[in-house]
Order: C-alpha cells, then sequence, then structure tokens
C-alpha cells in the first residue's frame, strides 16, 4: 500500500470490502478514521492495518464485534505495556513494574465487564 491518508471508498477498496463495512465499523468504535474539512472519512495507514486485522478476525475466525472489540483493547493494552517496559531501566524498574501491574488490572476489570 501506499503511504497517505485514503477516502472511504480507496479503503474499501483496498481492503475488499463495502465501504458500508467501514462505516459500521466506525460506528461500533473500532476504528477512528480522521476528517477532512469537508468531513470525509479518511484513513491513515495505521487506520488499514487495524482494518485488516478486524476483517481477518471476522472472515477467517468468525469473531463478532464485540469479540474484535474486547480483542483490539487488549492489543492495545498489551502495546502500551511493552512501551512501558521498552523505557524501564534499574532506577525505575520498581515504579514501572507498578504501573504495569495497574495496566493489568485495569484491563481484566474490562475483559471481564
Amino acid at each position: 500500500m501506499e503511504s497517505g491518508v485514503y477516502i472511504i471508498s480507496v479503503a474499501a477498496r483496498l481492503l475488499e470490502v463495502h465501504p458500508q463495512t467501514l462505516r459500521k465499523y466506525e460506528k461500533y468504535g473500532l476504528v477512528r478514521p480522521s476528517r477532512s474539512v469537508g468531513m470525509l472519512r479518511l484513513y491513515s495507514e495505521e487506520d488499514l492495518i487495524r482494518l485488516k486485522i478486524i476483517k481477518t478476525l471476522v472472515d477467517v475466525y468468525g469473531v463478532n464485534l464485540a469479540g474484535i472489540a474486547i480483542i483490539m483493547d487488549l492489543i492495545e493494552g498489551i502495546d502500551e505495556i511493552a512501551l512501558i517496559l521498552s523505557t524501564a531501566n534499574e532506577s525505575n524498574l520498581d515504579s514501572r513494574i507498578g504501573i504495569i501491574n495497574e495496566k493489568v488490572k485495569l484491563l481484566l476489570q474490562n475483559f471481564v465487564k
């Protein structure tokens, strides 16, 4: 894929889905495209990667949208934890572990709602 942003029709064509599918994913909070001055949805490369993951979860694994929301939240939480770990050193390791423990608690609370 080329770098940049894509309007909904182009993003849908790249992902081989109907534009209405992208609107539905946005409605469910699975993707948050930016908007142009004229309020056109603009999908970034990051959005397209996220949408590819969503499409795979739906098409290959049969996961429903509620399940996808949980999975995506867990992925984001794990990414945050990885970032915290990547910035840890001996002097701040204890505080980083505390932050990670809190993040894990929040993830688990959200998961068992």
